[in-house]
């Protein structure tokens, strides 16, 4: 029993080494050409500097550290301007040293750490979210190249029906020279319009391989795997435009914003916690003439307002800045609603000209059927029939190239739309 299970595996495992991996989606297309795409690592990137400018950020709510030495020569020091009875003062020496460290714990930093950090994680969003901008533009590339390989398919399918058809007019040809009804010239017309399908068939197929090959580099497949590419279905599609651009938009308003806040916390008051050791010549006694250590504890309220010079003009350029964003915005709105409405004409005028196609397809059909006939029975010559036989290839094609474009407008409108 195990056997045979083990040998199903290996028959179903060799199948599908055999005969590849199926159809190609266009969905599937989208996701390995973004895992695919080299700027993707950029997203690790960018995390790893997000993590270390926040830890950085951090260390700003640890006490800051300072260590001082000095000495100096003085013209005066302090003197006593009497002299007291039975006693005799040491005067104190011109030539002073201290050293000494400081620990400053400050209080109202802890709102510009708060800011600095909103700030780090907003720039962040925003270098992702250019990324995934260009990730959208992306898939309108792979959309280019999918549908044109299926444009080619499509192409090469018809030659090879016209192919039959002509091989069908040739046999028939032959049997009415036989019965002395057609000439060899008109067999030999049909050979060579069967030289030029062939040709065309070159041109085509090397066209195929070449968009295959982008393809596969843009998604790191080998196309070469799949069976096919499947045709889409026709989408469900509204006018909603969701867009990368409009949260990249919305991220630099954001930053803005956070800017602003920064700016309020730099020029608050700034109070500080504060410890001071260490030991000098004089220490905190002025009167003594030797080294001591000391040290002093306390607050430390400070307020530079240098800033509030420029505050006011700094928050207008923010203002601006803030509506230049918006005005960008509105542009890329008002230009991709265009480029929607654009589409959806394109998709309208194919599907008329799809309607139309289909009944010249029929009618161009039955008349290279009546000419086939009329090629046996010797009553029309191989040229009247190969001009037939073109006039429906054309016709066929003309369906062919509406209905993918059709396809293709649809789903350039769902990328530019921004909901694929």
């Amino acid at each position: 029993m195990t056997t045979k299970f083990l040998r199903l595996l290996f028959g179903l495992f060799w199948s599908a080494s055999v005969f590849g991996q199926g159809a190609l989606e266009l969905d599937s297309c989208h996701a390995w050409a973004e895992r695919n795409y080299p700027l993707v690592q950029q997203y690790q990137l960018l995390e790893k500097s997000k993590e270390y400018s926040l830890d950085n950020a951090n260390k700003g709510y640890l006490p800051s550290i300072q260590i001082f030495g000095q000495a100096t020569h003085q013209s005066e020091v302090t003197e006593i301007p009497f002299s007291l009875p039975n006693t005799s003062i040491e005067p104190l020496s011109q030539n002073q040293y201290r050293f000494y460290g400081e620990l400053n714990q400050g209080l109202t930093d802890f709102l510009i750490i708060k800011d600095q950090k909103e700030l780090i994680k907003t720039n962040t969003a925003i270098e992702s979210q250019k990324i995934k901008v260009e990730m959208q533009q992306l898939k309108e590339r792979v959309n280019n190249m999918f549908f044109g390989i299926l444009l080619i398919e499509g192409q090469i399918e018809q030659l090879r029906l016209l192919q039959k058809d002509l091989q069908t007019g040739l046999e028939q040809n032959t049997l009415a020279i036989k019965n002395g009804v057609a000439s060899h010239n008109s067999a030999w017309q049909l050979q060579v319009e069967q030289l030029k399908v062939e040709q065309q068939l070159t041109e085509l197929q090397a066209q195929k391989e070449s968009l295959s090959k982008m393809l596969g580099l843009f998604i790191g497949q080998d196309i070469s795997n799949f069976s096919n590419l499947a045709k889409p279905q026709s989408p469900i599609f509204s006018s909603e435009i969701l867009r990368p651009e409009l949260e990249l938009f919305s991220l630099q308003q954001q930053y803005l914003s956070s800017q602003n806040q920064l700016l309020t916390a730099k020029n608050l008051p700034r109070l500080n916690l504060f410890f001071q050791g260490g030991a000098g010549r004089p220490g905190l006694n002025m009167l003594s003439n030797d080294f001591s250590p000391y040290y002093i504890g306390g607050a430390r309220l400070t307020w530079n307002i240098g800033g509030l010079y420029t505050l006011k003009k700094e928050r207008k350029i923010i203002a601006l800045n803030h509506d230049g964003i918006g005005v960008q915005k509105d542009v890329f709105l008002f230009n991709t609603q265009m480029q929607l409405k654009e589409s959806e004409q394109e998709i309208l005028k194919s599907q008329k000209l799809m309607q139309s196609d289909a009944k010249i397809v029929q009618l161009q059909s039955d008349i290279a059927a009546s000419t086939q006939l009329q090629l046996a029975e010797g009553t029309v010559s191989s040229t009247e029939y190969i001009l037939a036989l073109n006039a429906k290839k054309k016709a066929q094609q003309n369906l062919l190239l509406h209905e993918l474009q059709m396809l293709m407008s649809q789903y350039q409108h769902l990328t530019k739309s921004g909901k694929f």
